[in-house]
Protein backbone atom coordinates (compact mmCIF):
# COMPACT_ATOMS: atom_id res chain seq x y z
CA UNK A 1 0.00 0.00 0.00
CA UNK A 2 1.49 3.15 -0.80
CA UNK A 3 1.36 6.11 1.06
CA UNK A 4 -0.11 9.88 -0.28
CA UNK A 5 0.84 13.21 1.18
CA UNK A 6 -1.26 16.34 -0.09
CA UNK A 7 -2.27 19.68 1.95
CA UNK A 8 -6.04 20.49 2.40
CA UNK A 9 -7.36 23.54 4.61
CA UNK A 10 -7.38 23.59 8.42
CA UNK A 11 -11.23 23.89 8.36
CA UNK A 12 -12.00 20.95 5.89
CA UNK A 13 -9.26 19.27 8.03
CA UNK A 14 -11.30 19.81 10.99
CA UNK A 15 -14.64 19.30 9.88
CA UNK A 16 -13.56 15.76 8.41
CA UNK A 17 -12.06 14.39 11.60
CA UNK A 18 -14.83 15.62 13.30
CA UNK A 19 -17.50 13.77 10.80
CA UNK A 20 -14.90 10.77 10.63
CA UNK A 21 -13.40 10.48 13.61
CA UNK A 22 -14.22 6.65 14.45
CA UNK A 23 -14.24 5.68 10.85
CA UNK A 24 -11.25 4.25 9.03
CA UNK A 25 -10.05 7.68 7.31
CA UNK A 26 -7.68 6.19 4.83
CA UNK A 27 -10.76 3.84 3.38
CA UNK A 28 -12.46 6.73 3.08
CA UNK A 29 -9.85 8.64 1.60
CA UNK A 30 -9.43 5.75 -0.96
CA UNK A 31 -12.66 5.47 -1.88
CA UNK A 32 -13.21 9.13 -2.51
CA UNK A 33 -9.97 8.84 -4.47
CA UNK A 34 -11.58 5.99 -6.43
CA UNK A 35 -14.89 8.16 -7.21
CA UNK A 36 -12.78 10.98 -8.48
CA UNK A 37 -11.24 8.87 -10.82
CA UNK A 38 -14.00 6.94 -12.32
CA UNK A 39 -15.85 10.49 -12.75
CA UNK A 40 -12.83 11.97 -15.23
CA UNK A 41 -13.20 8.67 -17.00
CA UNK A 42 -16.75 8.93 -17.59
CA UNK A 43 -16.26 12.66 -18.40
CA UNK A 44 -12.84 11.55 -20.72
CA UNK A 45 -15.43 9.35 -22.14
CA UNK A 46 -17.98 12.03 -22.91
CA UNK A 47 -15.79 14.28 -24.24
CA UNK A 48 -14.81 11.66 -26.82
CA UNK A 49 -18.25 10.95 -27.68
CA UNK A 50 -19.01 14.40 -28.23
CA UNK A 51 -16.42 14.70 -30.07
CA UNK A 52 -16.72 12.21 -32.29
CA UNK A 53 -20.51 13.37 -32.88
CA UNK A 54 -19.37 16.79 -34.08
CA UNK A 55 -16.43 15.18 -36.18
CA UNK A 56 -19.58 13.27 -37.79
CA UNK A 57 -21.79 16.27 -38.02
CA UNK A 58 -19.11 18.20 -40.23
CA UNK A 59 -19.12 15.46 -42.56
CA UNK A 60 -22.67 15.47 -43.56
CA UNK A 61 -24.71 17.75 -45.86
CA UNK A 62 -27.38 19.94 -43.48
CA UNK A 63 -30.91 19.07 -43.19
CA UNK A 64 -33.39 21.71 -43.06
CA UNK A 65 -35.74 21.87 -40.33
CA UNK A 66 -38.87 21.66 -42.72
CA UNK A 67 -37.60 17.85 -44.26
CA UNK A 68 -37.03 17.02 -40.27
CA UNK A 69 -40.71 17.76 -39.56
CA UNK A 70 -41.62 15.89 -42.52
CA UNK A 71 -39.82 12.70 -41.84
CA UNK A 72 -41.05 12.71 -38.40
CA UNK A 73 -45.02 12.98 -39.87
CA UNK A 74 -44.12 10.17 -42.14
CA UNK A 75 -42.60 7.95 -39.07
CA UNK A 76 -45.34 9.09 -36.63
CA UNK A 77 -48.35 7.72 -39.75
Amino acid sequence: MATVNFSVPEDVRQEFNQLFGNENKSAILTRLMQQAIAEKKQQQCRQLAIDKILQLRESQDPVSAADINKARDELRS
